[in-house]
């Protein structure tokens, strides 16, 4: 059974993977299991970029366009800060990887550095990442496909993201709002609700910028109320583990607390054995006096 149908029913609010940095890298053909490896950048290069994207806490990418490309020689690089307030991303171009030593990824958890051009029109990252899981390979690709044609240059697949069970997963940038278990046409609402600044709640699993319970906390509180994409930011309570704090930049405010279940054993990839499965769900929503 592929993954994503061993996952089915259970929750995706909570799954996002935690990303606040991203440096996507254009990397068309073939991709290994890692993200980043030797087969992939070369052994001289890979270990170095490996320690600095680890030290600046940035996710490393690797992106192409849909469909069959030649390789021209020059590399589009997406640097993204994912963010509650402040989201940026920006684009450049390089022709030779070692060029990706010659930029400081420490700035990607600041305001945007000017490195590139401002990226203003949403991107949409679609895994497609088939040697990692083949669900991203088998269900990724054709909504990039799809996607590519109605937003040309806005959509990329890209390798691991995290949560190959709930492919075809999705995810945008600079916001980090990811998604999964999208077809086309959700997809595509996905896409026009963030260029309206608005944020679609099919497939929401969360918010990359938040731990579990925090992205778990900002989707119950939208599935309550109307929000743009920055209005809300979350905290967590300093009185409870179980609790988050959730406000909208008009002073109302949200106490969301959450609770595990455990759900029969199930496989997390394709080829996984299966283990048991937990999920947080949400256990109350409170309204508190506005700050």
């Amino acid at each position: 059974m592929l993954c994503s149908a061993a996952a089915t029913g259970t929750p995706l609010p909570g799954t996002a993977t935690q990303v606040t940095g991203w440096l996507c890298v254009e990397h068309p053909g073939a991709w290994g299991r890692d993200v980043i490896g030797d087969e992939v950048l070369g052994a001289e290069l890979t270990p170095e970029l490996a320690a600095r994207t680890a030290a600046a806490h940035v996710r490393p990418t690797l992106i192409r366009r849909p469909g069959r490309n030649e390789f021209t020689g020059t590399r589009t690089v997406l640097l993204a800060s994912s963010r509650p307030e402040g989201s940026w991303c920006e684009r450049l171009e390089i022709t030779d990887l070692k060029q990706l030593l010659d930029i400081d990824l420490h700035l990607l958890n600041g305001p945007p550095p000017g490195i590139g051009v401002p990226v203003h029109d949403p991107l949409v990252l679609v895994c497609a990442h088939g040697k990692r899981d083949q669900c991203c390979a088998l269900l990724g690709r054709p909504i990039a496909a799809e996607l590519a044609t109605k937003y040309p240059g806005q959509v990329w697949e890209c390798s691991h993201t995290g949560g190959h069970r709930f492919a075809p997963a999705l995810l945008l940038l600079p916001s980090g709002l990811t998604y999964g278990r999208l077809d086309a046409a959700t997809a595509e609402e996905m896409v026009e609700a963030a260029r309206r600044d608005q944020v679609s709640l099919t497939g929401l699993r969360g918010r990359s910028c938040y731990p579990p319970l925090e992205q778990l906390a900002e989707v119950a509180v939208r599935e309550q109320i109307s929000a743009t994409t920055n209005d809300l930011t979350v905290a967590p309570d300093a009185t409870s583990a179980d609790a988050a704090l959730v406000t909208h930049r008009d002073g109302r405010r949200w106490r969301v607390t959450a609770c595990t279940i455990t759900f029969p054993p199930r496989q997390a990839s394709c080829t996984a054995a299966a283990k048991p499965v937990t999920a947080l769900v949400v256990d109350t929503i409170e309204q508190l006096p506005t700050a």
